[in-house]
């Protein structure tokens, strides 16, 4: 190839990527292209949606190798998405689910309070189609969770990613084809669930192909980084369309839209709980999840009252605006975890949804946004014989009290600072940028 035909085939992509970083930016704010309403909150937001999707876009297009992989964040607080969980590190790698690779870590004393590892043979939003929740759409080939790691005694282990765990293998292995050679997993996502926030720590991760160690890739070439670039804006464009559909026209976060009458996401109500599956967007494969919408004037609030007859791994209670991004979960305590929530003596967790702080313990403040998702996780390894309940009931702000419990504590300005210190110290450490 020429210089001059690698200008023009550079140019040409870059044009590509420009157009379709413009179709994304329609998204925003096009009910056609299933925006949430527009609002002032919600263009400011969206924007910057956006622009955590191109963000993450840039080092996908142009680092996913699955020759050489790393685990990159897939989500973090300049690309939130996907209603993520703001108590988790997501973490994802390219990988070739017809080669083989070695995990290598360490679990610091404190580690997360969950770990797992998923093979997935697609990065869900990617195809921009709400077809990739079809059966065979989109397929998780393996999975290993902490309750199955095997580590030793200085906290270190190895997993192998292999199509088939080989006939000697007896170690950690997560299958990257399925049984039947009908799917091959193109990523391996982990996720690192924190409930201490104060003490609990990412163990080291370390990622390689099997054979390539020590290895170069190739040298980049104008057409391999026109492909790249083109990438870029695809992927923005199609996450963009994925997610939006997916909340207005499966979560029908917007209103009723197969005309039920119902929502499969309620407004200031939570839906019943129930086992995560690919055909409902997937999310983490051993949480049973439970959703909806709130929708508060400044002086109301929700009361959520919580259940959980059988003990999980993991819990935790996540406000997330009407882009699927959860709220600033370092500033505000828009999130808490099992570890951070306050039961009551009659085994109940209850928790206060609202814009003010109305001095109870399990307050979920809601961040400046009148209205979002809320979102409740219970992780189990095994899925439990009786499922968490939940239950919502829409008050004012100023009786919050008188629907809870008499003994129900206050909570000082000062301990509310205090718990932000904590949370604004934990983002820094689980982000941290050396």
């Amino acid at each position: 190839m020429s210089t001059e035909s690698s200008q023009l085939a550079l140019r040409g992509a870059w044009a590509d990527m420009l157009d379709a970083l413009t179709r994304a930016r329609d998204a925003v704010d096009s009910t056609d292209l299933h925006a949430p309403p527009v609002t002032d909150q919600s263009l400011a937001d969206g924007y910057r949606y956006l622009l955590g999707f191109v963000f993450s876009a840039i080092e996908r297009g142009l680092c996913e190798d699955p020759d050489f992989p790393y685990f990159r964040r897939a989500i973090q607080p300049v690309d939130k998405a996907t209603i993520d969980n703001a108590d988790a590190l997501y973490l994802s790698a390219s990988i070739d689910g017809a080669k083989s690779y070695r995990i290598r870590g360490r679990l610091v004393p404190k580690a997360p309070q969950y770990i797992i590892f998923e093979a997935h043979s697609l990065y869900a939003g990617d195809t921009g189609s709400l077809a990739e929740l079809a059966p065979g759409g989109r397929v998780i080939t393996g999975s290993l969770d902490l309750s199955d790691l095997l580590v030793d005694d200085d906290g270190r282990f190895e997993i192998l990613l292999a199509p088939r765990r080989p006939a000697d293998h007896s170690g950690n292995f997560v299958a990257t084809s399925t049984a039947d050679g009908t799917a091959s997993a193109r990523y391996l996502i982990a996720r690192m669930l924190f409930h201490d926030w104060e003490h609990e720590a990412s163990p080291d991760l370390h990622i390689v192909q099997i054979g390539k160690e020590g290895a170069q890739p190739a040298r980049l070439d104008p057409g391999a980084v026109a492909r790249d670039v083109r990438r870029v804006g695809s992927i923005v464009e199609n996450q963009m369309t994925f997610w939006n559909q997916f909340y207005d026209l499966v979560l029908e976060a917007h209103g009723d839209k197969n005309g039920d009458g119902l929502t499969l996401m309620p407004r200031n109500d939570l839906n019943e709980p129930a086992l995560a599956n690919l055909a409902m967007g997937g999310g983490q494969s051993t949480n049973v999840y439970s959703g909806g919408v709130y929708d508060l004037a400044e002086d109301e609030a929700l009361l959520v009252e919580v259940d959980v007859p059988v003990p999980p791994a993991y819990m935790g209670f996540h406000l997330s605006n009407l882009w699927g991004e959860s709220l600033d979960y370092a500033n505000h305590t828009s999130s808490l975890n099992g570890f951070q929530s306050e039961s009551d003596p009659d085994g109940t967790i209850r928790y206060v949804v609202a814009g003010s702080d109305p001095g109870v313990p399990n307050w979920l403040d809601t961040a400046g946004h009148p209205g979002g998702f809320l979102a409740l996780r219970w992780t189990y390894s095994t899925p439990p014989p009786e499922l968490p309940k939940a239950s919502v009931t829409k008050v004012a702000l100023a009786a919050v009290r008188e629907h809870l419990p008499a003994a129900t504590r206050v909570v000082s300005a000062a301990e509310r600072r205090a718990q932000i210190r904590v949370r604004q110290e934990h983002v820094q450490r689980r982000y941290r940028q050396y």
